[in-house]
């Protein structure tokens, strides 16, 4: 493991398809520490991709945490965080309760494949105000 120079470290998270990760830099961006936990994918039927909420919000927990304790008996202050996520990923949630109204839905999750084909004759109109190809990837017809 790189020395602990100085007091104040970097902590990265990043929130991924089939894990979360943690990894703590020091102020030369030396790794010091990773953590990383894999969550479980779930196939409810052909073609959707699901993960459940709770379990891919307990994977990015465990993982800062583990990296928080590691950079406070190294004495470190984590002074910066970068945190990077699952492209197009969808989760909706309540907002009074704070609580999933269903599972995340998966940015692989093709479901929305008949919707977008109903939308093909608007393909052009779609592009020039989004930007973006019609294409159930994108989070919008999620």
């Amino acid at each position: 493991m790189p020395a602990a120079t100085g007091n104040s470290a970097y902590l990265a998270i990043d929130q991924g398809t089939t894990s979360s990760r943690a990894i703590l830099f020091n102020q030369q961006f030396e790794i010091l520490y990773t953590a990383q936990r894999e969550f479980p994918q779930y196939y409810p039927k052909n073609g959707w991709v699901e993960q459940d909420p709770e379990e891919l919000w307990q994977s990015v927990l465990n993982v800062a945490r583990e990296a928080l304790t590691v950079a406070s008996d190294l004495k470190l202050s984590v002074k910066h965080v970068g945190i990077t996520n699952q492209r197009e990923t969808t989760l909706v949630w309540n907002k009074e309760s704070g609580q999933p109204v269903y599972n995340a839905i998966v940015w692989q999750d093709r479901r929305t494949s008949g919707y977008c084909s109903s939308l093909s004759v608007h393909e052009n109109l779609v592009q020039q105000k989004t930007g973006l190809k019609l294409d159930p990837y994108f989070s919008a017809s999620k």
